[in-house]
């Protein structure tokens, strides 16, 4: 398999996960709310919410990283 087509991939999987993960997280409420629970306000993340936003975090700096990749690539 050639690097460019490597990269390639790459950057389609890359984009599913970040939309993915994008859509999990819930904005100025716990994760739980978007179950049902009560929506208390929380100013910081734990437990599953932070994970999800590292994940999250990291998914699109190797989908920038790819992109980035793919246009200094030689032709």
């Amino acid at each position: 398999m050639e690097f460019a087509s490597l990269l390639e991939t790459t950057v389609l999987v890359t984009a599913i996960l970040s939309v993915l993960l994008i859509l999990l997280q819930q904005r100025g409420a716990s994760l739980g709310a978007g179950f049902g629970a009560s929506g208390e306000l929380y100013t910081e993340r734990r437990g599953l919410e932070k994970s999800l936003f590292v994940t999250t975090v990291v998914v699109v700096t190797l989908f920038v990283l790819s992109i980035l990749g793919i246009l200094l690539l030689p032709s």
